[in-house]
């Protein structure tokens, strides 16, 4: 079935829980992203700031929306961009229409410090919180702070419908014009067309694409919504374990938890250094060989070829934090039925692969391979 009762009663619980006046199912949070964006009403091709370590679909869904991207570096230990790297890109490129925030893997983002830095009101700030279900600032949940904050429901996020995103804000304006633009610009859903004495008609004001949620993706979002406390628990419990036995190891650097707020948890994103001894890409490799899969997150946007070619000479040149951290980080396992000897194993494995380096040099005829 289309959008229907479930969709809204998805809406309604989604909204409670976050604490927002207004939620908007929509097919995905890079959906929801170019939504958000269309609803604050820009003029075609405003700069909107985001960060360079986040996944392409976000800087997609701003090129989407008909505006401008302007990447922005990092904080090495947030992997998020501060103050400082914010005022850095208004300072070369100009002030922005908008900016997109990240709450990278979960980690708590300073909205309003950013938004001050970049000299914008939050009414023009969009979070994007894919990672963030779970996050908390200023002892609220995100999702209430900016214009619109857009949720994901990917198969590996905190609440795995599958696919489907969310909007919350505050703003009815913004809830109505995101409700439009999620189904073509039409004033009215076939839901409400359809039921006694709506009526047939409708009208198209602006500009909209398709995507909307199903009443089948919302009913399996709201029968987990209520194992997500649960859920966000196990998930704090494993990355407390992995903090404990990470800590001892040498070349390892675990993420930074947050001096407010509570971190979601939905990546345990790790720095190999070089004094561990062997690069992240072997690290990654032996693994995998050792029935451990690990990931990246993310390639910095500036590295793409698309991205260089559409954002041309804004793309810019200064990003040597994202560059050098990108060399270095890791997502280790995370997802809360990780039973708790796994990871001790994970961490094991780690170990053993920085303990045989450094107990043998390879040869150079085994191309540095550890026997």
């Amino acid at each position: 079935m289309t959008t229907g009762p479930e969709v809204f009663d998805f809406e309604r619980e989604f909204a409670a829980k976050q604490g927002a006046s207004h939620a908007v199912a929509v097919a995905s949070c890079t959906a929801a992203i170019e939504i958000s964006l269309r609803a604050l009403g820009l003029p075609p091709g405003a700069r909107v700031l985001t960060s360079t370590m986040t996944f392409c679909g976000a800087v997609h869904a701003i090129l989407h929306a008909g505006l401008q991207p302007v990447l922005v570096d990092v904080d090495a230990d947030t992997l998020m961009p501060d103050a400082e790297t914010t005022a850095a890109a208004v300072r070369r490129f100009g002030r922005a229409g908008a900016m997109l925030v990240l709450h990278f893997a979960g980690h708590p983002a300073p909205v309003v410090e950013l938004a001050e830095a970049a000299r914008l009101p939050l009414t023009r700030v969009v979070e994007d919180a894919a990672h963030a279900l779970g996050t908390t600032v200023d002892g609220r949940p995100v999702g209430t702070i900016s214009a619109a904050t857009c949720f994901s429901f990917y198969a590996t996020k905190n609440l795995a419908i599958g696919e489907g995103g969310m909007i919350t804000t505050d703003d009815p304006q913004v809830a109505d014009r995101a409700r439009r633009c999620a189904l073509h610009g039409m004033s009215r859903d076939a839901w409400r067309r359809y039921q006694p004495g709506g009526g047939w008609r409708y009208a198209v004001d602006d500009a909209g694409l398709k995507a909307n949620m199903t009443d089948l993706q919302a009913a399996i979002g709201r029968a987990q919504l209520r194992h997500l406390d649960d859920w966000q628990r196990r998930r704090a419990a494993l990355a407390d374990r992995y903090d404990t036995a990470l800590a001892s190891i040498p070349g390892v650097t675990p993420p930074r938890a947050p001096a407010d707020g509570r971190h979601a948890w939905h990546l345990y994103v790790v720095r190999i250094t070089p004094e561990f001894g062997v690069h992240r890409d072997e690290l990654v490799q032996r693994l995998a060989e050792r029935g451990i899969d690990c990931s990246v997150h993310f390639i910095p946007v500036h590295h793409h070829r698309y991205f260089q070619d559409a954002l041309g000479p804004e793309i810019g040149d200064g990003f040597p934090v994202a560059d050098a951290v990108f060399e270095e980080i890791v997502s280790l396992p995370l997802y809360p039925a990780l039973r708790d000897d796994q990871v001790d194993r994970v961490c094991f494995e780690i170990d053993g692969l920085r303990r045989a380096r450094h107990r043998v040099s390879a040869p150079a005829s085994m191309g540095g391979r550890v026997p």
